[in-house]
């Protein structure tokens, strides 16, 4: 999995979801009940890094596949979207 630029997105696809759950999940209420902004600023750059990643090798994936316009387009949307990741990994990249 580790060998090919598609098994490489799908891990990076799979942190990426990771940390955006927890961004949203748990830093940013840490953020505004307990008033404590920590956890905000190592989640956000962890998860800001990841999200780069994540679209640099969708783009690497796209022009090493040929991949359509829409399956392109899907993927990046799939980063925006809470648990777009996972579903991203099911749907486009295990067929790939």
């Amino acid at each position: 999995m580790l060998k090919t630029n598609l098994g490489l997105l799908r891990i990076i696809g799979l942190l990426e979801g990771i940390s955006y759950l927890i961004l949203l999940g748990v830093a940013m209420p840490l953020k505004y009940v307990a008033q404590n902004e920590d956890p905000m600023y190592s989640t956000g750059l962890a998860h800001g890094l990841l999200f780069s990643l994540y679209v640099i090798f969708v783009i690497l994936v796209t022009y090493q596949l040929k991949w359509k316009f829409n399956t392109f387009a899907l993927a990046l949307i799939a980063s925006i979207v809470p648990f777009g990741t996972f579903i991203a990994d099911k749907k486009l990249f295990r067929n790939a």
